[in-house]
């Protein structure tokens, strides 16, 4: 089933029943001594019942940091959300209920991952006591019931042995391992949306493609939708129905993943396509990646218009005098660039 993009509803109204997550022009910046950092700029999306969304951009492109605005993770200050933003969850909007219904919200009915788990999981105890706290945070549950459901938990994500791995520490498991109880932490208590936030960066290849397939067969079977933060497209490619494309705080395109993959229309999203490794025309001879030449620009220095001009080899003055709008250029794609 293929996400199409919607008119966006009026502000302070709630989105079609069909529409699990709206995000409308979200803007987070950090107050630091240089002055203001515009993380995210004005970024709008939204993303289905039971579908996957994939988040892609380059490091320092927002894409972390919309997920944390999204679930209130942040200190503030010194981290500053724009009045004007809106983050609409099943009906609800987010951003303005009191912290104590958010954090009812968070573990329960949103979940997330994060890319590294050493730094999620407490070290000085068990991987049962910890989901089983998550669970009975959220659920009206014995310890008993909890801690069955933290060996369910394990099995579900296809640990061996849950029974005996439960009583473990998580130094006593692998990477793969780690990452899977991750998983089985945050569907502990059934969430309606899962934020993986580059869940396979620091596994090696084999465990990165067993650790996304798990996560495909999850969302099929428990019918819940996927955000999917990454920087590589070839994970997005295998995943996910539509693909919202960051840089430097903005979206630069959004698209189904066949449309993007077919025609992309923003020079950064063809960018990262060429830089893609492929095994088909050309098979066997050494050939060097086509690398998107500098950096991303430092948010409290951005270039004048367009973001990317300064790397863009198509860049015309027109591209520096004025920021393009990110307009339709297409039934079921957006971009930010006047050559679209």
């Amino acid at each position: 089933m293929t996400e199409t993009i919607t008119a966006p509803a009026m502000r302070g109204t709630p989105p079609d029943r069909g529409t699990l997550l709206d995000v409308r022009d979200l803007r987070t910046t950090f107050r630091v001594l240089d002055g203001l950092v515009p993380a995210v700029d004005g970024v709008s999306f939204s993303l289905g019942r039971g579908q996957t969304l994939g988040i892609v951009g380059e490091s320092g492109s927002g894409k972390s940091v919309t997920a944390l605005t999204i679930m209130r993770l942040l200190d503030i200050p010194p981290a500053e959300i724009g009045a004007e933003s809106e983050v609409w969850f099943d009906g609800r909007e987010i951003l303005q209920i009191p912290l104590e219904q958010m954090r009812k919200v968070r573990g329960k009915d949103i979940a997330m991952i994060f890319q590294e788990p050493l730094t999620s999981l407490n070290p000085v105890f068990t991987i049962g006591d910890q989901i089983a706290e998550q669970v009975r945070t959220h659920l009206k549950v014995t310890p008993r019931e909890a801690w069955d459901r933290a060996i369910e938990a394990l099995t579900l994500v296809g640990i061996p042995s849950p029974a005996s791995r439960v009583k473990q520490y998580p130094h006593e498991m692998s990477g793969g391992m780690r990452q899977r109880v991750m998983i089985a932490m945050a569907l502990s208590c059934g969430p309606r949306l899962l934020i993986a936030d580059e869940p396979t960066t620091a596994l090696d290849v084999t465990i990165q493609a067993q650790i996304l397939e798990l996560l495909v067969r999850l969302k099929e079977e428990m019918g819940m939708a996927v955000m999917l933060i990454t920087h590589d497209l070839g994970v997005i490619a295998d995943t996910a129905q539509r693909v919202v494309v960051m840089y430097a705080g903005r979206v630069v395109e959004e698209a189904s993943v066949r449309d993007l993959f077919a025609n992309p229309r923003h020079p950064y999203t063809q960018g990262l396509l060429n830089s893609i490794p492929s095994l088909g025309k050309g098979a066997g001879r050494r050939e060097r990646l086509k690398a998107i030449p500098g950096l991303v620009p430092s948010l409290l220095d951005l270039p004048p218009g367009c973001r990317f001009s300064d790397r863009c080899h198509l860049a015309v003055p027109e591209c520096r005098a004025a920021e393009p709008e990110l307009r339709q250029v297409g039934a079921n794609h957006r971009a930010r660039c006047i050559l679209a």
